[in-house]
């Protein structure tokens, strides 16, 4: 997204007098960006002092005129954050963008997600999914990567309005979306989003990560045009949900075994078979399917091919719903195909190579989802420093005991290592020049792994197992409450150890890793 800040400022009386604004001029701003801008309009509001304050009427005024409804969505959020942040900005180099990212993002997952959580877990389900997402879309964070054509270039536009309100001071960002809606941003702010949303829980962020990385960022790195146009827009903006078919009862790892078959029959392809693991298959309106398209090929990954498969067409059904240990909210199932009939002009890329997409997308994927167990191992970690400081025994609170320090010691510098290791990678796969080289596959044209795919298979390997780790620490801190529902680390525990086993599990991640690094001897 290009930035727009309009500034608001009050002028005293006592102050130098300067420009004016009025209503009329506010409206004058909105409409230019209206005219000049071919996509949605959205501001947000955010306040820069402590104290809640209502926004200036002409702000009301001009986001409630039907001229602008169509453009316009006004997001009014106080600036002050929770108590709960840890995060040291400077640490992590993070420009003052990133740092607002991250403020905006803690607001709207504690406001939005926190309070439902628990309940998410215990419905295994999430209520009005749809009515979330469009939340989620309206913010832009369904298509964080969505690359497209700026409206000014690389140019920013900062328009100044001094106007006299009730207000001290006030800062309306003005962002023209990029093509399709997508904010434009690198895989940092994704992981940030991803690390956000699972803070505040986990299976929230495990469903926004299968559609955000695993099915919009797929068709942003490898749709054509006509791909792109037709269902881009649906899904950042949250009026469709998305979701990837990789994993069968019989291939999970060894996902090039798959059985599902796609036929040529005309100009359409004919798929047979079944997927299964399917995160947000039960609520998908638009999924991508990899089948076997090549039976005969020497190599079995050279027979393989992606579609874009919407699942209102006949022959798609929804099979069995599976009751996981933890991600329950996460909606996951079986999907099955009998001779669903998909366009010809629906195949992802080219015919018998999905392999390359598939796996170029595993590396992304493991690099995005990575910041799952962050956001857990925070919130872990949320729960048990507090915890420490409140709960006594023997008339002391028990952050005063060596062991109990010893613990909240080396969940800290795990946590902080992870994040560590999981920025720079991100960071360098950000560090591209143009968008084309930023989201292209980071496996070399002979199908090798190449280092950039060596660390996200790592930064995900460690950051698993950490959060595994954190969540049983934080558990035995609180003792016998740790192990109640009354409070989160349990539920905390059995979603972090997803994410040994998704993505590929710490087995195969370690031979990932390990081949990588034999590789480059033998050059």
């Amino acid at each position: 997204m290009v930035p727009f800040p309009l500034f608001v400022n009050r002028i005293s009386e006592n102050s130098k007098k300067g420009l004016v604004g009025s209503p009329e001029s506010l409206i004058l701003i909105l409409e230019l960006g209206r005219i000049i801008g071919d996509a949605p309009l959205r501001i947000e509001n955010r306040l820069l002092c402590r104290r809640k304050r209502k926004v200036p009427a002409m702000i009301r005024f001009a986001s409630s005129m039907p001229l602008f409804s169509r453009y316009c969505h006004c997001s009014i959020t106080h600036r002050a954050v929770s108590t709960k942040l840890h995060i040291d900005d400077d640490l992590f180099g993070f420009s003052q963008e990133d740092v607002e990212f991250r403020k905006a993002l803690m607001e709207f997952t504690d406001k939005e997600i926190r309070p439902m959580a628990k309940k998410l877990d215990e419905l295994d389900h999430i209520p009005d999914m749809r009515s979330l997402w469009k939340k989620l879309g309206r913010m832009g964070l369904l298509g964080i990567t969505a690359p497209g054509q700026s409206l000014f270039g690389t140019m920013s536009w900062l328009f100044l309005l001094f106007v006299r309100s009730t207000s001290k001071f006030w800062i309306l960002t003005f962002y023209f979306p990029e093509a399709f809606g997508g904010l434009n941003h690198g895989f940092l702010a994704h992981c940030l989003a991803m690390e956000e949303m699972s803070r505040a829980s986990g299976s929230v962020g495990l469903s926004y990560g299968a559609h955000s990385n695993l099915c919009v960022n797929q068709l942003v790195r490898h749709a054509n045009k006509e791909q792109a146009e037709k269902y881009l827009p649906g899904l950042i903006s949250g009026d469709l949900i998305g979701a990837l078919a990789m994993s069968e009862v019989g291939s999970g790892s060894d996902v090039v075994s798959m059985q599902t078959r796609a036929d040529r029959r005309g100009d359409r392809f004919i798929l047979n078979g079944s997927k299964f693991w399917i995160t947000n298959g039960p609520e998908a309106d638009v999924i991508i399917v990899y089948a076997k398209t090549d039976s005969s090929a020497v190599k079995s990954q050279h027979g393989i091919s992606a579609f874009i498969v919407e699942t209102n067409i006949p022959g798609f059904s929804i099979g069995k719903k599976i009751k996981k240990l933890g991600m329950r909210g996460s909606p996951t199932s079986e999907i099955v195909f009998e001779d669903c009939a998909v366009p010809a002009s629906n195949l992802l890329g080219e015919l018998n190579r999905g392999v390359y997409i598939l796996m170029s997308g595993l590396d992304i994927e493991r690099l995005v989802l990575a910041a799952g167990p962050v956001g857990l191992m925070q919130a872990a970690c949320d729960v048990a420093f507090a915890y420490a400081q409140e709960r006594r025994t023997f008339g002391r609170v028990i952050s005063d005991y060596g062991m109990i320090q010893t613990k909240l010691a080396d969940m800290y510098t795990q946590l902080q290592t992870s994040r560590a290791f999981m920025y720079t990678v991100a960071r360098r796969l950000d560090r591209f020049a143009s968008t084309s080289e930023k989201h292209a596959a980071s496996r070399a044209p002979d199908g090798k792994i190449n280092s950039v795919g060596m660390d996200c298979a790592s930064v995900i390997l460690h950051n698993a197992e950490a959060a595994t780790k954190i969540a049983l620490d934080a558990i035995q801190i609180l003792g016998g409450n740790g192990y109640t529902d009354d409070y989160p680390v349990g539920r905390i525990l059995r979603d972090a150890k997803l994410y040994e086993i998704g993505a590929g599990t710490s087995e195969i991640r370690r031979i990932v890793i390990a081949r990588a690094i034999n590789a480059q001897y033998q050059r």
